[in-house]
């Protein structure tokens, strides 16, 4: 069965401290907003091995693609659009 992306934003809530989440998403591609504290002085490619990371085995089997705007809470109040 495929995820909706309420259960990817869990899935992401569950295992990285976040601030804010959005994910929207047909059951396989999905794109998502992410507000960490986590983020803070970390490079692009880094913030998106934490999201990989959270979670985990789901992107392999579960999640086909997944296009992120990972911000930290600063970034997110300057710009929320991201």
């Amino acid at each position: 069965m495929l995820p909706t992306p309420e259960q990817v934003r869990q899935y992401i809530a569950d295992h990285l401290a976040c601030e804010h989440i959005e994910v929207q998403g047909d059951g396989s591609h999905f794109d998502a907003l992410i507000v960490s504290p986590a983020f803070e002085g970390k490079r692009l490619i880094a913030r998106h091995q934490l999201v990989y990371a959270a979670l985990g085995e789901r992107m392999k089997a579960e999640i086909h693609a997944l296009s992120m705007r990972t911000l930290t809470p600063e970034e997110y109040k300057a710009n929320p659009n991201g």
